[in-house]
């Protein structure tokens, strides 16, 4: 019985986020259990104390996995391999996300036109990247009496970009800045 205790206090599976829900051996306090063998072959319906015994013999865990049926669904299992086969699933599945940034281009109303070429250069490397993008247009002064040449500007790059990327919406004045952001398009 010493055995079953150290397994129960030391056999908690780190990083899943599940784990809080999982029971295992004596935490199981319901007195009839549905108990699925490690082949998966069902043992029936028993009570807790005996499956647990049939878990000690096979040198194995009792590990509840369907808490809300009725009765509630045992298996006996290796509760250490599965501790570890789920990390390994999750650092698979955080391995193969594909993060999306936002990177911001910044341009003034008055900008040049070898200035702008550069801009949406690098607007088009990063839709390329698979990167969204925030198109601000800044008003400095005066220029704020004439939101009209930021508009243009904003269609322009618009239309320069829309081979790689489309606007989610259209442009919008927040403060002093005209604001448009452009996702890119899928790949082909």
């Amino acid at each position: 019985m010493f055995r079953a205790r150290f397994r129960v206090k030391f056999r908690r599976c780190r990083n899943i986020s599940n784990n809080k829900d999982i029971q295992i051996n004596e935490d199981i306090r319901d007195k009839e259990l549905r108990v699925i063998d490690v082949d998966g072959t069902q043992l029936g319906i028993l009570s807790s104390k005996q499956a647990l015994e049939i878990a000690y013999q096979k040198d194995l865990d009792l590990v509840k996995i369907a808490p809300m049926a009725t009765p509630p669904v045992c298996r006996i299992m290796d509760y250490g391999k599965y501790c570890f086969e789920q990390q390994k699933k999750e650092k698979e599945a955080r391995k193969n996300q594909k993060i999306v940034e936002t990177k911001e281009i910044r341009m003034s109303s008055t900008i040049d036109a070898h200035d702008f070429e550069t801009k949406v250069a690098q607007a088009i490397k990063f839709l390329k990247g698979g990167d969204k993008i925030k198109v601000s247009v800044r008003f400095r002064k005066r220029s704020v009496a004439h939101p009209k040449l930021g508009e243009e500007l904003m269609q322009k790059f618009k239309a320069a970009v829309s081979e790689f990327g489309a606007a989610d919406k259209p442009s919008k004045m927040e403060g002093r800045s005209l604001v448009m952001f452009v996702s890119p398009k899928a790949a082909k």
